[in-house]
């Protein structure tokens, strides 16, 4: 029997119009554009201010931009994903109306939140469904509306986090293209040094959690450097190792962008030269689980039929892993 592998066919993308500047925050917070540029790499981020609009409202713009780009037609999409650390509700399904607003009826749907992580590990569940050689069209979006989390007298946070979506679909493929290989990795004793402590079952939202900005993310931002340094390029080193490959098979790094200096990390650590690595951190900030498909609707352009890439991400939790994937088709832009 042909081998079916998950490959990516479509790419999507959705940022605010609302430009968070460096200055702009000069004004917020005890910050410069000078201390933010040279400890993050980050020159700007995009918001949502728009009232009554969250994750969802960029995540079915995302999909919009994919389907405007492709021949799909909604209705035969099999399965919607949705990674995302900030859905719109609780206990309610962001994936299941953003699938009834882009128009996917015949489509089941599911939210998939593990931090920074989410649209990595989505990309191995979405895999997973597509290789079952059940599903045809698995659509997998990552979209965060982070500024909804943010206090913007927290320096800490304020300066990295910013707001949008990005859209992949999966089909099968039998020509080798797609996902080849994964290793995925937790670790729940980090889960305190990365977190939103209110609002969950431990600590349920009250009058109280509110006055002490207990919904705001918070992070221990030195051990977080520490832990995402070193395990983001662990996992990058080792799927090179377990498929045999050196940095001249590789075409492209595609990391997390959570602060440049992890990404230099990690691309120094395979042994990879910046020219290499997909970077837009400076433009859009740490959009938590849009990250990775933002990177490859920006991309697009240069990604060619048969290039090497190697997917990394850390997150809350801690939650890490990296992908090795083979692109399937060229852009016709």
């Amino acid at each position: 029997m042909t081998k079916i592998t998950a490959a990516i066919t479509a790419v999507g993308k959705y940022v605010p119009d609302h430009v968070l500047t460096n200055q702009m925050l000069e004004s917020m917070v005890e910050t410069n554009d000078e201390w933010i540029t040279t400890r993050t790499g980050i020159k700007e981020r995009r918001i949502l201010k728009e009232p009554g609009k969250g994750t969802s409202f960029l995540a079915i713009k995302a999909a919009e931009d994919l389907l405007s780009k492709s021949n799909l037609d909604p209705k035969d999409i099999d399965l919607v994903i949705v990674g995302t650390a900030t859905p719109d509700m609780q206990a309610a399904s962001t994936s299941a109306f953003v699938a009834s607003q882009i128009g996917a009826t015949e489509a089941f749907s599911f939210d998939l939140e593990s931090a920074c992580s989410s649209f990595l590990f989505g990309m191995s569940t979405a895999a997973r469904y597509i290789e079952s050689g059940r599903y045809k069209k698995v659509l997998l979006i990552g979209a965060d509306m982070n500024s909804s989390m943010i206090d913007y007298t927290d320096r800490v946070t304020c300066i990295i986090f910013g707001d949008g979506a990005g859209a992949v679909l999966f089909e099968p493929n039998t020509d080798g293209f797609g996902l080849q290989d994964e290793y995925l990795r937790s670790d729940g004793n980090g889960r305190e040094y990365l977190k939103v402590a209110a609002g969950g079952s431990l600590m349920p939202a009250t009058e109280d959690t509110v006055k002490q900005g207990l919904h705001y993310v918070k992070q221990d931002g030195r051990t977080v450097f520490k832990f995402a340094v070193s395990n983001m390029a662990d996992v990058s080193e080792k799927i090179l190792e377990r498929n045999n490959l050196t940095k001249d098979d590789i075409s492209w790094l595609a990391p997390h962008q959570a602060n440049n200096r992890i990404i230099e990390a990690t691309a120094n650590r395979i042994g990879l030269d910046m020219e290499k690595v997909m970077v837009n951190i400076h433009k859009y900030g740490n959009t938590t689980s849009a990250t990775l498909p933002l990177l490859l609707a920006e991309y697009e352009n240069q990604l060619h039929k048969g290039d090497n890439i190697i997917f990394a991400a850390f997150g809350g939790g801690f939650t890490w892993g990296a992908i090795y994937f083979k692109w399937a088709y060229n852009s016709d832009n």
